[in-house]
This record gives structure tokens, C-alpha cells and sequence, in this order.
């Protein structure tokens, strides 16, 4: 790929062509010329690009592996033969067993730790033992269908307590939250377009608004021929006194949704790139318009780094009303590979007043659509339509996560409900270990970013034209915009010292933005980043300085 980049003009052409692309799509060009640059001058290639952690959560894949050992050998129990053939697990009796099998197995901390999840699914919430103990086996052998395949009955319950002390700092509001268990964050995405457009929520050409920066799917699912939707931005551009980026919004672009033909609002927080939660004040503005302005606003809030800011409350909490909430646990518990996610909805919610709201024929229309599921689909609930679409409807049979995904998933969530109870010192540890690596980062590049409850700290997003106004002068910003392609940097990185980073600017953040994973190179390595980025800034501002007229005395 670098036999495009011989001269200023190709790499100016090169730059402009992918503009046009995704940034995820933009990183593999990236690694590949990293990986050329590591090949020509013996480069380490560090790869920022991709916020995969490089960390797993331990013990609750301990307890997996165990109650794997234990489910198998419930299955020999029933029969087996040499061939390598057991029956299925069998429900009565199964609790007591199981019970043997903690007190035999004691010393294995993966065991230690399922009796605590068994006993506070016993004791907060009067679990049947043969059931749940049943349940957890089928699920960890994988040898049955989900079944509701909405979401498993007991992964229900602790994913739910889970949500409630996670994303409504452990006050939820009044009434239940419902849970489909999906795969991944990805498709829960697009099971929500989906089934929004499905039922005639969202239209061709509907106003909907999205809160920027933002992960680049939310920013070109709507873009798509089905969908088409016209899309406001209303971008983080609160600024500093000194002229740091808050990553804030300003209440006034927020009040544009005061407008009730704006439909939905779409957000991820705390935000990526940026990686900041929404302010109190930004909340407060939201449930003001929901309250006074636009009742029937839906909102879609992605929540997936909401466990690295402590006390942390999502709009799920504030307006339960009005809102999906998107959760996945491959962040926090180093689990991309599981694609383990929920979609959360209030049972009381506006996405089922909209659909009895729905004009006669639109009715007649869903009727169709789902009447194999149910002979009066109007009283189907919008959750449960989702399932069924996941699924194209016909295979709403077959709908759900797989039940060792689901098994999983529920062990994450105890362990974060058990360890808050023991002192939070899995999450202590998660926020320092990020945190250090931030601070490297910028110390690098000379500077110490102003503590933020707010922050996540999970990426960071660094204005390059901020730092080029604070270290050399806003004639050199200018000079920055006027010279050079906002990528030059990305690749410059790339092929100089094989750094991949992302472009902030595919993100709707600022254009001479880039995008830093905190989540998947050593500490040392932030600072390698920083230190070349600030280089670069450096060279920059050394072919300024030349281009100056010499001013003779």
C-alpha cells in the first residue's frame, strides 16, 4: 500500500479517498501500513485503533469451566456409553447434587464462587434450587433451545439487578425492566433500527438526533436506503475556559428537540471517542423536553462503558419511559469473543403506547406480519417483536441467545453484584489500570489532564488543533488546517512509527481528532503514543516556523 504514498499529491489523493470510509473500515488500511512500516525499520506495531481489552475477568470463566465439569457429569449420570454419548441433565435432585459438588470442590475458587452466586439467587430472590441448578446446567452443556427466547428466567433476574446497580446507580426506577439477551451490542443495534421501522415507529425521511462524537454506526445505519432518516447532530462543544474540549453539550442544540417532529434520539454514554458521561445539567434538559415538549420521544442510550464511571446513571434510570437501553458485557469483562449484550426496556413504555396508537391499516399490516406468532399480535409487546424479527418472524421458534452465552453472561453479572458487596475491588482495580494508562498518555505529550468524575477514561479523544493553538499559537493552528489533510497525522503514525489510531472526524468529532484505545497496549506504550504524536505536532510547527517570512531588523 505504500507504493501510493510516493508523493505530496498522491498522499493528498489517497487522504481524500478515504475520507469517505468508516474508521473501523480506515483501520486496516492503517495496520497494513504499519505493518510495512514494521517490516522496513524493525518497528513494534502498536495498534490503539480497536478498543478490545487486553484483560479478562477470571473468576467468573473459572466458575464456568466448573459448572461445565459438573453439568457433564450430570449427563453421565443419567446414561452413558463408550462412544462418547451421555443423556441430559434431569431437574429433581439436581440442587442436592450440586450442593456435594461444592463441598467436595470447595478449594477451587470457581466453585467457592458459584456457591456464592447460588446463594444469592436462594436468598434475594427465592430461586427454586432444582430449577435454577437445572437451568444452569442446560445452559453451560448447551443441549436445549433457549426457552423464553427472550431471555433465560433466571438470567432475567440477575441481569436485571445487575442493570439496576450498574446503570441506575442503584436506584432503579418503580416497575420492571424487561431483558432480551442479544449478541452483542452490534446486534442489538440493529435489531432496535429494525424493528423500529418494522412497526412504524420510524419512517423514510423521520427526524431523528444523534448526540456526537459517536460510535460510527449510529451514524451510518441511518444513512442506508431502508432507512434514510433525516439526521440532526447535536455535538459535544462545550468548552473550558482555557479551551479544553468538556465534551459537554450545550443546552441550546439540546432544546432543538423540544420539537416534537423529532421522533428519536440516539446516544452513547458515556460517549465514544470522548468517553465521558452526560452531565447532570444534560439529564436535567432531557427530562425536561421529554416532560414539557416531546413525550413521545423514543430514546436509544448505548451504555457499554457506563461500569468505568463510578455512580454512573443512565437514561434507562431517569426517563424509563422513553428509553431502550443497549448494555454489553464485552468491555468490562475482556469478553469481545462472547458477544454477550441485553436490550433493556421499561414495561411500561412509550414504544407500546405508540403502537396502539398506530392507524387502523398499519395495525392490519402487523397483524400479518406476526399473526403465525399470535392471533391478536396488537397486544404483542415491542420487546417481544424484536425477538420475533431478530428471526425474520418465521423462526421466532428458534429466536435467542445460545444458552451457554446466556450462562456466561449471568456469571458476569453476579460477579459484579458479589464484588460490590466485598468492596469493589474488581472495578478499582479496572478504573486504576485505565487510569494510569491515561496519564501516561498525555504526560507524554505534555500535559495533565484535570481530574473529571464525568470522564471513563476508556478512549481518548485528542484535538490536535487544541494542542497546536496551546503549544505554538492560533496562526499555526490556521496553518495546520490550510496545509494538511486532517488524516495526515493517522497516517503519518502508521507509517513512521507504526501507531494505528483512529480519525475522529469519522466518529462526527473534531475533524483533527484522534481516537486512542486505553483499553489495549501496556501502560508503557501510551506513553510511546504520546510522545509520537506530540513529535508530529512538533514537525509540524518546524515546517511552520520555515514558512514564515524572515523578519529583518
Amino acid at each position: 500500500m505504500n507504493k501510493l504514498l510516493k508523493d505530496k499529491s498522491e498522499v493528498i489523493s489517497f487522504e481524500k479517498e478515504m475520507e469517505k470510509i468508516s474508521p473501523f473500515e480506515l483501520k486496516d488500511r492503517l495496520i497494513a501500513l504499519a505493518d510495512e512500516s514494521v517490516r522496513k525499520m524493525m518497528h513494534t506495531m502498536l495498534n490503539a485503533g480497536r478498543g478490545n481489552p487486553n484483560w479478562v475477568a477470571t473468576l467468573p470463566r473459572e466458575a464456568f469451566f466448573a459448572l461445565g465439569e459438573f453439568g457433564l457429569a450430570e449427563c453421565h449420570r443419567v446414561w452413558e456409553c463408550p462412544e462418547g454419548l451421555a443423556g441430559i441433565a434431569q431437574k429433581d435432585g439436581i440442587a442436592e447434587r450440586f450442593d456435594i459438588f461444592l463441598k467436595e470442590k470447595r478449594e477451587h475458587a470457581g466453585v467457592a464462587f458459584l456457591q456464592k452466586c447460588r446463594d444469592y439467587m436462594l436468598f434475594e430472590h427465592k430461586a427454586d434450587a432444582d430449577e435454577l441448578i437445572h437451568e444452569w446446567v442446560e445452559s453451560v452443556i448447551g443441549n436445549q433451545y433457549p426457552v423464553p427466547g427472550r431471555v433465560l428466567r433466571y438470567t432475567e433476574i440477575a441481569v436485571r439487578d445487575y442493570i439496576a446497580q450498574e446503570l441506575c446507580g442503584g436506584r432503579p426506577p418503580q416497575g420492571d425492566f424487561d431483558i432480551f439477551a442479544t449478541e452483542g451490542g452490534t446486534a442489538a443495534m440493529c435489531y432496535i433500527f429494525d424493528s423500529l421501522q418494522q412497526n412504524y415507529l420510524l419512517g423514510k425521511g423521520d427526524n431523528i438526533a444523534l448526540m456526537t462524537p459517536v460510535f460510527t454506526p449510529y451514524i451510518e445505519i441511518p444513512q442506508l436506503r431502508r432507512y434514510k432518516f433525516k439526521v440532526t447532530h447535536i455535538p459535544a462543544s462545550r468548552m473550558s475556559k482555557e479551551g479544553l474540549h468538556l465534551w459537554q453539550y450545550d443546552e441550546r442544540e439540546i432544546n432543538k428537540l423540544r420539537d416534537p417532529s423529532y421522533k428519536a434520539l440516539f446516544i452513547v454514554n458515556p460517549s465514544n471517542p470522548p468517553s465521558y458521561a452526560l452531565s447532570n445539567d444534560t439529564i436535567a434538559a432531557l427530562v425536561d423536553i421529554v416532560k414539557r415538549w416531546n413525550p413521545n420521544l423514543m430514546i436509544v442510550t448505548d451504555d457499554v462503558y457506563a461500569t468505568y464511571v463510578p455512580g454512573f446513571r443512565s437514561l434507562i434510570g431517569e426517563l424509563p419511559h422513553n428509553t431502550i437501553g443497549v448494555y454489553s458485557f464485552s468491555k468490562y469483562f475482556g469478553a469481545t469473543g462472547w458477544r454477550t449484550a441485553v436490550t433493556v426496556m421499561h414495561r411500561d413504555n412509550i414504544f407500546d403506547n405508540l403502537l396502539k396508537r398506530l392507524p387502523r391499516k398499519r395495525k392490519g399490516e402487523l397483524q400479518e406480519r406476526y399473526g403465525s406468532i399470535r392471533h391478536d399480535a396488537e397486544g404483542m409487546r415491542f420487546i417481544d417483536r424484536m425477538v420475533a424479527d431478530s428471526r425474520q418472524v418465521a423462526l421466532n421458534h428458534t429466536a435467542g441467545l445460545s444458552l451457554p452465552q446466556q450462562m456466561q453472561m449471568t456469571l458476569f453479572a453476579l460477579y459484579s453484584i458479589i464484588d460490590k458487596r466485598e468492596g469493589d475491588n474488581f472495578r478499582g482495580k479496572m478504573i486504576e489500570i485505565i487510569g494510569r494508562r491515561l496519564d501516561t498518555l498525555w504526560r507524554s505529550m505534555g500535559f495533565t489532564l484535570p481530574p473529571d468524575p464525568l470522564r471513563a477514561g476508556y478512549y481518548s479523544e485528542i484535538d490536535l488543533l487544541v494542542w497546536a493553538k496551546r503549544f505554538y499559537g492560533d496562526d499555526f493552528a490556521d496553518y495546520l488546517r490550510l496545509n494538511y489533510n486532517p488524516l495526515d497525522v493517522v497516517f503519518r503514525l502508521a507509517t513512521e512509527t507504526s501507531l494505528v489510531v483512529l480519525n475522529g472526524g469519522g466518529f462526527d468529532g473534531p475533524e483533527w481528532s484522534i481516537r486512542v484505545s486505553l483499553a489495549n497496549l501496556k501502560e508503557e506504550d501510551y506513553g510511546t503514543i504520546g510522545r509520537s504524536v506530540r513529535a508530529i505536532l512538533d514537525s509540524y510547527a518546524e515546517r511552520w516556523k520555515k514558512s514564515l517570512p524572515v523578519v529583518e531588523i
